[in-house]
C-alpha cells in the first residue's frame, strides 16, 4: 500500500434537530451522513463535482467498507468540525481517514477509516481512478 501524508480538508457543520433522537443525541447513522459529506466536499474543493464524474465521464465512487468509532456523542446544536484525508492507494482502491471533533472544546467525537473504489458507472466494474482525479488527489496528500 502506497501510505500518504496528507492535511486534512476540514468542513464544519451544526447539528441540526433533525439530525437527532428524542434525547437530542444524533443518530449512529447521521455520522456516515457527515462523514460522506466532508469527503464530498474535499473532492469538490479539488475540482472533482460527482454529478460531472458520472454524467460526462462515466464513472462513481462508492465505499467499499468503513469502520466508525464513536467516541463522544454528539447533540443537538453542537458545530462539528469533520475532516477528510487520503490515506493511501493501492490499486483500484483508496483509503480515506475521517475524523469528527466538536468545535466549542475540541473533543473527539467519531472517527472513521473507509475504503472506496471508483466503479464504471454503466456497469459497475472496478475502474482506475483517471489520471486527472489522481493526480490532485495525490497532489493534496504531498
Amino acid at each position: 500500500m502506497n501510505e500518504l501524508k496528507t492535511d486534512p480538508f476540514v468542513w464544519q457543520l451544526r447539528v441540526y434537530f433533525e439530525d437527532t433522537d428524542a434525547g437530542g443525541v444524533v443518530y449512529h447513522s447521521r455520522y456516515l451522513n457527515f462523514f460522506e459529506r466532508a469527503r464530498t466536499e474535499m473532492l469538490r474543493a479539488m475540482g472533482v463535482s460527482q454529478t460531472e464524474l458520472k454524467q460526462k465521464h462515466g464513472y462513481i465512487w462508492v465505499v467499499l467498507d468503513i469502520s466508525v468509532k464513536f467516541k463522544q456523542a454528539a447533540k443537538l446544536d453542537d458545530e462539528l468540525i469533520v475532516t477528510a484525508e487520503l490515506d493511501w492507494v493501492k490499486g483500484v482502491r483508496q483509503g480515506f481517514r475521517q475524523r469528527m471533533t466538536r468545535k466549542s472544546d475540541g473533543k473527539l467525537v467519531a472517527e472513521a477509516d473507509l475504503t472506496a473504489v471508483m466503479l464504471h458507472a454503466d456497469s459497475l466494474k472496478p475502474a482506475r481512478v483517471p489520471a486527472w482525479i489522481k493526480e490532485r488527489l495525490l497532489q493534496n496528500a504531498e
